[in-house]
Formats: structure tokens, sequence, C-alpha cells
């Protein structure tokens, strides 16, 4: 039991949603078959197959470093590469498992601003070189929503698909917060996904209430064959399956997964909202899903931190805000008055 505020640096802090929760207890009462023969992960098939509105195949990690690599290493030999944006999560943040799992396929990083792809970066790098001694690029993955919180339009990832098709690449989307995707663009997922071309998503669960696990989803099910084993090989199976797939289906039954996501968003905007009018604090990228990313002083944000506030600072030494399902709006407008207490006091010493 902890009494500790709730913070805002990573949407990995909040805990376990209502619905996901009792989910995993009803899932615990009593005896089930093991490595997914069972009813839970049946159902949590089925309503992805249903959110999605097609057949595709669903498979289970525990968290989204392995999703995200495994899928890559799917889609790729050893010789080849993945093209990402220079801040995608697959670069900066996995510890090279990508390369790991893949047994050295090469990322190649396009420089992007707002840690969006674009169809002519892509064209860039899968063109650049096509001489035997440089590993041929095969897959695009693209992060939804990206690093510094912007949002792909349906419109975007179909212009992205559309060349990797011609150029003969896959298309993955590193969907850790895919959730807030969906409540910003207010579609549907498939037409973020499949339908606007996207072979593999890793859709995120942990930081939209699950007490861990990501799916993996393959909506071209030829793209899936012996996926299994990359699991098992990965640790990645586990032996009581009923646990991770459980709180999906608490998840995505009656639309919870949405409205967590809507929820986070919205906190990030009431956030945002409350910082409008301050010098110098406007924040570096739109609020389009649920970060706010603010370029601080440096003696603003050491005088945060002592007031017991935590956050992150990357992305070019931004003070990145994470708001989550369980955000708390009292909270959010007690780290505004703080912020609103100290700039005037930074700017005036």
């Amino acid at each position: 039991m902890t009494d500790a505020p709730q913070q805002f640096a990573s949407d990995n802090y909040s805990g376990v949603c209502p619905e996901a929760w009792a989910a995993m207890a009803e899932a615990n009462a009593g005896y089930a078959p093991a490595y997914g023969d069972d009813d839970w992960t049946a159902r949590a098939a089925s309503a992805f197959r249903a959110l999605f509105e097609t057949e595709c195949e669903m498979f289970l990690a525990f968290n989204g470093t392995a999703a995200n690599s495994l899928a890559l290493a799917s889609l790729c030999q050893s010789y080849h590469s993945v093209i990402c944006a220079d801040s995608a999560h697959v670069e900066t943040d996995e510890c090279g498992a990508p390369e790991f799992f893949s047994n050295g396929s090469k990322l190649l990083t396009a420089p992007c601003v707002d840690g969006k792809l674009t169809p002519a970066a892509i064209r860039t790098l899968a063109t650049r070189r096509q001489d035997i001694h440089f590993p041929k690029p095969r897959v695009v993955t693209i992060t939804q929503p990206t690093e510094t919180g912007q949002v792909y339009t349906p419109a975007e990832i179909a212009a992205i698909a559309a060349v990797c098709r011609e150029l003969s690449l896959s298309l993955h989307m590193d969907g850790a917060r895919f959730s807030n995707a969906c409540a910003s663009l207010g579609c549907a997922p498939a037409d973020i996904t499949w339908k606007a071309g996207v072979d593999v998503l890793c859709f995120g669960g942990t930081k939209n209430g699950l007490p861990a696990g990501e799916a993996i989803l393959f909506f071209d099910p030829a793209q899936a064959e012996d996926f299994g084993y990359r699991c098992k090989q990965a640790g990645q199976l586990a032996s009581k399956m009923r646990y991770l797939s459980a709180p999906w289906v608490g998840l995505l039954q009656g639309g919870t997964w949405l409205r967590n996501a809507a929820h986070a968003n919205a906190c990030a905007r009431r956030f945002a909202q409350g910082l409008a009018g301050l010098p110098g604090l406007a924040p570096l990228f739109p609020v389009e899903a649920n970060a706010v990313f603010l370029a601080l002083p440096e003696a603003v944000a050491e005088a945060l931190r002592g007031r017991g506030w935590r956050f992150y600072t990357f992305i070019g030494g931004a003070a990145r805000f994470m708001f989550s399902w369980d955000a708390d709006p009292a909270r959010i407008d007690h780290l505004v008055a703080d912020l609103r207490a100290l700039v005037p006091a930074a700017g005036h010493p």
C-alpha cells in the first residue's frame, strides 16, 4: 500500500484499471489449460478480431520491447534493415533488442524533427544504396503516436504504406499508445492499421490500464507463420497465459480501452491549457495524445523537482509530462499551480 502522490513522469506509473483487474480475478477462480490453450486467450483473440474487423492473428508478449523486437525480426532476415525515425523507441530505448532478436538486422534512422517519418524520408533511405555491401531495406516501422506525442492520420499512414508497397517493404506499427491515437483521431482501429496498409501492429496495453502485456497483431496470417515459436524461444510464451489474456478481455469489452485513452488525452490538454500565457512555456509540439513537452529553464526544472515532482528530460532536453488512464485532474491543477508560481520567480531572482 502506498500513499505517494500521483506523478506524471510516465504512464507506466499508473495502476491497473478496474475492468482489467476484475477480469484477472475472474480468471483466477479455478484451473485452466496452460500456454494459451484456455478460454480467456480465445476470448481475447476474438475481441481483437471484432475490434479490428478482420481475421488477424494475435500473440501476447510480456512487454513492448519483446513485442516490437520479435515482430520486426519476423519480417526480416539478418542481412536486412529496418527504416525508422531517429527518435523511435526501437532505436533509442530498446538496448539493441531489435538487432539482437533479428540476429543483426540494422536500423536505418531518418532525422525527424517531430518524430514522424515521411514517404520522402523512407524513399531516400530505401534507395540510397542498393549494392550487396549494404543491408537491404526490408521493413518500415512507425510509432503511433510518435515519441513526441504526434499522431499519424489515416492519410499519412496510407501514403507511407503506398511507398512501402512500391519498394517491397513491410510496414510495422509500434502502438505502445495506440489507444491514445484512436481516441485523438476519433477513428476505428482498422482505419489506421490494415485498411491503411499496416502489416503488423504491436498494440500496447500496459500504458492503458493493464498490469502487463502487449498484443502483436498480424493482419496477414501468412506473416504470422511460426511466430509462436519465436515467442517461445524468446521466453515470451506465458505458461499461465490466461493472466495476460484476461486483462485484455476486460480492457476491450465495453470500450474501456478507448475511454481510458480519451481521459488520458483530455488530461494532457487540461495541463497544456493550464499553462496558457506563461512566458516560454508553450508546448514544444502540438498536444495530440497524452504527452506534453516543455522547454523548462533549468532553474524552474530544479525548483519543480524540489517540490516533489518527477519528470523525464529527453527529446532535445525537453521535460516530458505523461498522463495516464487514471490521471487526477486535481493533481494536474496542483502541478499547473506550482509551475505558475515558479516561472515568474525564475525570471525575477
